[in-house]
């Protein structure tokens, strides 16, 4: 702790608190070094229980923030719910996806075609399909749903990814 003379202001520092009166060493002068004031541990808790509260408010608003930006940037999203498997009549197994378009703006959207990306074991595209969800308005908060076969074979494709077309693609 540090310690001051009253008169020449001559600094110490100490390495406890002295039981009894303190004598500079420069000037002669005698003080008593009083103890610092003891912090409340109920006090010490609830600034610290503040302190916590503001970081978790200031952190909820901020991801609120955060989800009504992405909203507003992207208010359809297009998600894949499902992927089977079929035969056709020329007995090739091709890909049926099912998902859904979900309109998460409190506002009315028009539906845009839905772009189908099928990639090989490399990341790399084997093929690209369009095609139109069944809806063409969605309301505030609803959804469509979605079913289409790719016409890839399910031999070539290791992934597959469904986004929502972007205007004038």
């Amino acid at each position: 702790m540090k310690t001051v003379c009253d008169f020449c202001k001559t600094e110490y520092s100490l390495d406890a608190v002295p039981t009894g009166p303190v004598k500079c060493a420069v000037c002669g002068h005698t003080w008593t070094v009083s103890r610092p004031p003891r912090r409340s541990p109920i006090l010490v808790f609830i600034a610290a229980l503040c302190a916590l509260l503001a970081a978790i408010v200031f952190a909820v608003a901020v991801m609120y923030q955060h989800r009504i930006t992405e909203i507003r940037e992207h208010p359809l999203v297009a998600e894949l719910d499902d992927v089977t498997t079929t035969t056709d009549e020329n007995n090739i197994t091709r890909f049926v996806i099912s998902g859904r378009v979900l309109n998460r703006s409190d506002q009315i959207y028009g539906v845009p075609g839905l772009i189908v990306y099928s990639y090989d074991s490399n990341g790399k595209i084997v093929d690209r399909q369009r095609f139109m969800p069944s809806a063409t308005l969605l309301d505030a908060g609803d959804n469509v749903l979605f079913s289409h076969t790719l016409s890839v074979p399910v031999a070539n494709v290791d992934k597959i990814s469904v986004e929502l077309e972007a205007q004038g693609e």
